[in-house]
């Protein structure tokens, strides 16, 4: 049996159906409507604070560029070698005893200053006390032995003389005087040597200096063939300083110490402050093969011992001086592709880059040999927005910047209002703490507001636990 459908029923699907669909496309064209203006505002929100900093960093081309400047002087320059050198003692002995024997007595302190002269150390001299004495004792002898020889010789001469005696017996007896003379002679040598030997029993310092480390302790038995001896000394003042400069100085060496004494600085430990001067005494007369460098010597008074044995030192040499020269700060020398040059501010505070010839510079002031003149003004700070023709405003020194002891305090990126607009350009970096402090206060006063009526915020996630009185319960 046929049975005919019912129209009403199908005609109530099809309404639900198309109904259903448009629904759908409406909800993807509101989507899409707003995941572009999301897209749009997050794009300007992002650009416009990097827009603002670029603004902010770059230097307008019609508005002038600060500079700080320097007019060039004039002075006389004073041409230096520089080198490495090391100190040693101008002269230095190492004291051993001369004879051998017991050491009863030390007669110096470790490090004392000591002058010529001064015992240092004392060896037992009984034995050669006793040489002395014989010695002494055979001078006697043989002294009062000539004594009677002489007179002898008188009486034989006398008899001689009268042909009452022999005249061989004179002569014998002349040269039996003539050898005891000869003997005493003799004796005042081994004298003089038993004195000599009977002095080294006391070990005298040979020069003024400084004394060392004891190297032998009192008691101990020396001898003069020892190779350690008792204390090494070091004169100290004068004090020298070798050193070496690059063998392609030696003609300007040797013809600036034709015309007279070299002067010769020491740096200290900053290398900077120069702690003594002295002059330039000696010149190798060899180029050492390994290093390609030519050794000089040069002597310092050392009046306060700031120069030490050992010591490694930065040494500048003059070697002569320019008279009248044009000096201009390092800072004003800069170089480009095809050398050295300097920006010259002219007329209306207009720079014109001129090349320069540097004669010689150091970490303060430059020597131009041509391409300025004493009337020129230079710029000094200030390069980095700096080109051929562009307009400058000199400040003084006083506003020269100064490098940050300490990192500076981060500024906060611009945020957006509680509007959803972005924040103003011109808002100060450095906003108060309790204007944030103040707007965290209000946004928990609100939201324990919204709590207290039922309000529980944004939709909960998929997982999400609903709250609040009206919630049910899983």
């Amino acid at each position: 049996m046929l049975f005919k459908p019912d129209t009403k029923d199908g005609a109530k699907a099809g309404t639900a159906k198309k109904s259903r669909g448009r629904g759908f496309v409406m909800i993807l064209i509101t989507l899409a409507i707003l995941g572009g203006l999301g897209y749009l505002g997050w794009t300007v929100w992002h650009q416009q604070p990097q827009q603002a900093a670029g603004g902010r960093g770059q230097q307008r081309p019609d508005l002038p560029v600060p500079v700080l400047a320097a007019t060039p002087r004039v002075q006389d320059v004073p041409v230096y070698l520089d080198g490495v050198g090391s100190i040693r003692a101008l002269n230095t002995v190492t004291v051993r005893s001369q004879v051998d024997g017991k050491l009863i007595a030390v007669k110096f302190t470790e490090g004392q200053d000591v002058k010529k002269g001064d015992v240092l150390g004392e060896i037992d001299p009984a034995l050669y006390q006793a040489t002395y004495d014989q010695a002494v004792a055979k001078k006697a002898q043989d002294e009062a032995q000539l004594a009677n020889q002489r007179i002898d010789l008188t009486r034989y001469e006398q008899l001689a003389a009268s042909n009452a005696g022999s005249k061989q017996q004179a002569d014998t007896q002349r040269a039996a005087v003539a050898q005891t003379e000869a003997l005493v002679k003799a004796d005042q040598a081994a004298i003089d040597n038993a004195a000599a030997t009977l002095s080294y029993t006391k070990i005298v310092a040979p020069l003024s200096g400084r004394a060392g480390l004891r190297q032998v302790d009192q008691g101990n038995i020396i001898h003069a063939s020892d190779t350690i001896g008792l204390v090494v000394i070091t004169q100290l003042q004068p004090i020298a300083v070798w050193f070496s400069l690059p063998q392609q100085q030696i003609m300007r060496v040797n013809a600036a110490a034709a015309k007279g004494a070299l002067s010769v600085d020491v740096f200290g430990n900053d290398g900077v402050t120069v702690i003594d001067t002295g002059k330039l005494t000696g010149i190798d007369n060899q180029v050492d093969q390994t290093t390609g460098t030519l050794r000089l010597k040069a002597e310092f008074p050392n009046a306060n011992y700031q120069l030490w044995p050992g010591q490694f030192v930065n040494v500048r040499l003059k070697v002569e001086t320019l008279n009248q020269a044009l000096v201009v700060p390092t800072s004003a020398v800069q170089r480009g592709p095809i050398g050295t040059f300097s920006y010259v501010i002219g007329a209306d505070n207009v720079v014109t880059a001129k090349p320069v010839t540097v004669t010689q510079q150091n970490e303060h002031d430059a020597v131009i040999a041509s391409g300025l003149t004493a009337n020129d003004k230079v710029v000094t700070t200030g390069f980095a927005n700096l080109s051929d023709g562009s307009k400058v405003v000199i400040g003084r020194d006083e506003q020269t910047p100064s490098a940050d002891l300490a990192p500076r305090k981060r500024t906060r990126a611009p945020q957006a209002d509680g509007k959803g607009g972005q924040a103003k350009d011109g808002q100060k970096d450095g906003q108060k703490d309790g204007q944030g402090k103040d707007g965290e206060f209000r946004a928990k006063r609100k939201s324990s507001e919204g709590d207290q009526k039922g309000q529980t915020g944004p939709a909960p996630g998929p997982g999400a636990q609903p709250s609040g009185p009206g919630a049910k319960q899983p």
